[in-house]
Formats: C-alpha cells, structure tokens, sequence
C-alpha cells in the first residue's frame, strides 16, 4: 500500500552533526561552561537547540543569546558541514518511483531545511518539507507534525521515520506509527521504549519496512 513517509533530517536523512556540535562548542565555551563528552554533545543533533543549551547549563534567560551566537557560525559555515547518508538518495528515489508521497518533518527551522536539502538536491523528493518556527511558536517534533497535517491533510496510511525518541514520541501523539533508524543520533533502546514499530539498520530494512514486505 502506498503511504505517506514522513523522514526527520538530522540522523536521519544527513549526518549533520559534525556542524552542529562544531557550533554548539564555542557556545558553551562563551558561557565559561565545560564541554561535555563526545557522546554527550551528540545529544544537540535533534532535538529543539534552546532545550539542549539549557539542559547543559545555559541560563533560561541567555537561550536567546546562546542562539544567536550558533546561528552566526552554523548559518553560514556548520550547515553545509553535513553528508547525505550513504543510501539515502536512492531510498528517495526508489520510495518516489513506488508512489509513496514523501515529507520532512523536522525540529531544523524550515527556511535553513529546505535550503540544506536543496543543496543536496534531495528536495525535489518531497511534497512539503516542514520544520520549525524561529520564534519557537513550533519547534518540537509534536507541533512540527501537527502543522504538517494542517496544511497537508491527514493520510490514511501515514508513517515516520526517525533516529530519536523525539521523531517516535512526536508521531505518536498524532497516532502516527513511527520507524527509527540506528544511524542517526538517538539510543535505539530510547526509540523501542518510546514506542517504535520498529527499527532499521540498514537503508534495505528501511525500504523493506516501509514498502511491506518485511
């Protein structure tokens, strides 16, 4: 059965976490904080920047600051400091010639989304590609999701696509069955505990998830 294929982007489509932890270091540097572990720092590829900067020691009310500081390296030089995962395009391609419609579902502001995977030419894949608000009025995966379906429509046969508990718990609350993918960023065992129908480990799983026939 045909569906429609909702794909978080960062960990899931691109490895973009070389510029994002290459931005997020002078960061908590400027705040006079110590620089987390390797393992910890990959925590900031996903989920919404403000709530990560504040759960590693950022003031609530110096989140704005902390923003702004990322943004002036990552907008120019961090976001193209990112890799398509190997398999990915043909994935794209071969879900498109099946039918399926695809869309972007990501906690990424969408203005910088849709410029990255135009720069790998993976936006041509995609009905709509829909990310957050840079006035955080939407900026987790749930309220990225719900604003996909308002301006899209609901699907009868809808699923997401992921590599962290936030792509699976997001899609939940929207009754939307979610797939996690073990490339990316999340802990699988997060993604079962949130819920996963099921997890992927390599681009041949995904596609055999996603079209049936595994």
């Amino acid at each position: 059965m045909q569906k429609a294929i909702l794909f978080d982007l960062d960990g899931t489509l691109t490895d973009s976490g070389p510029g994002i932890i290459g931005c997020v270091v002078p960061v908590l540097e400027h705040f006079g904080l110590e620089v987390p572990c390797q393992k910890d720092l990959r925590t900031f590829v996903g989920p919404p920047l403000h709530e990560s900067f504040t759960r590693h020691g950022v003031p609530a009310d110096k989140t704005e600051e902390a923003l702004a500081l990322y943004r002036s390296r990552y907008n120019t030089i961090g976001k193209f400091e990112n890799t398509p995962y190997p398999g990915i395009r043909e994935l794209l391609q071969t879900l498109t010639e099946d039918g399926h419609t695809l869309y972007v579902a990501t906690s990424k502001p969408e203005a910088l989304s849709v410029e990255i995977l135009e720069h790998f030419d993976l936006a041509k894949y995609f009905r709509r590609i829909c990310g957050a608000s840079l006035d955080r009025s939407r900026s987790t995966k749930e309220a990225v999701i719900a604003y996909l379906l308002e301006q899209n429509g609901r699907a009868d046969n809808m699923v997401m696509v992921g590599d962290t508990k936030f792509d699976i718990l997001g899609a939940r609350a929207h009754g939307i069955p979610a797939i996690g993918v073990s490339w990316g960023y999340g802990e699988v065992d997060d993604m079962k505990a949130a819920g996963a129908a099921a997890i992927a480990d390599t681009m041949e799983r995904l596609h055999a998830l996603l079209s049936g026939a595994d």
